[in-house]
């Protein structure tokens, strides 16, 4: 089987309490796909899951830029409230953003994308906990286990997370549409 993303290099953002399941299960979705996968925290401390797991950093987000980055995921859990007043984060996104390169973002991940200011005028989806902070920001809410909108990636919540990682893949592997 062929490593379709062998050589590329994506992040996941982290930070204390982000969904383990949400970090987990695309890292290892593509690292499969031959990926270098990062952790990426503001920090080099270990971060620890909203389920009690633990992820050691592998970067930290301001060490990164988005020319070294094929891709950069946004977890959910709490770890987006926190990782959205990092200046340093925003500006990865919004860098990732301006380069139409592929962002991932699944449940509560949308935080992030809402504080980069890269939501307004777009489709988007997530937890419905945060359904009205993507209205607010502009997105179109639109109630769909996963969907890709040019080179985003919107997943809804952890029981979608199959989805999610097929639409992810696609988007990292296919033309755009």
């Amino acid at each position: 089987m062929a490593l379709r993303l062998a050589g590329k290099r994506i992040a996941i953002l982290v930070a204390d309490g982000v969904e383990d399941l949400e970090f987990y299960v695309p890292f290892m979705r593509l690292q499969e796909e031959g990926a270098e996968v990062l952790a990426a925290a503001i920090d080099e401390q270990p971060v620890r899951g909203k389920h009690g797991l633990e992820i050691v950093p592998s970067a930290t987000v301001g060490a990164l830029q988005a020319a070294d980055l094929f891709a950069l995921v946004l977890a959910g859990g709490w770890a987006p409230d926190k990782l959205r007043r990092s200046v340093a984060v925003t500006n990865l996104v919004r860098d990732m953003d301006a380069a139409a390169k592929t962002i991932g973002i699944i449940c509560h991940g949308g935080l992030v994308a809402i504080s980069a200011n890269i939501v307004r005028g777009r489709k988007a989806t997530g937890s419905l906990g945060i359904k009205d902070d993507l209205v607010n920001a502009g997105a179109t809410w639109v109630d769909a286990p996963a969907f890709r909108e040019g080179h985003l990636v919107w997943g809804r919540v952890v029981a979608d997370l199959p989805t999610f990682c097929r639409e992810l893949v696609v988007a990292l592997t296919e033309p755009a549409r």
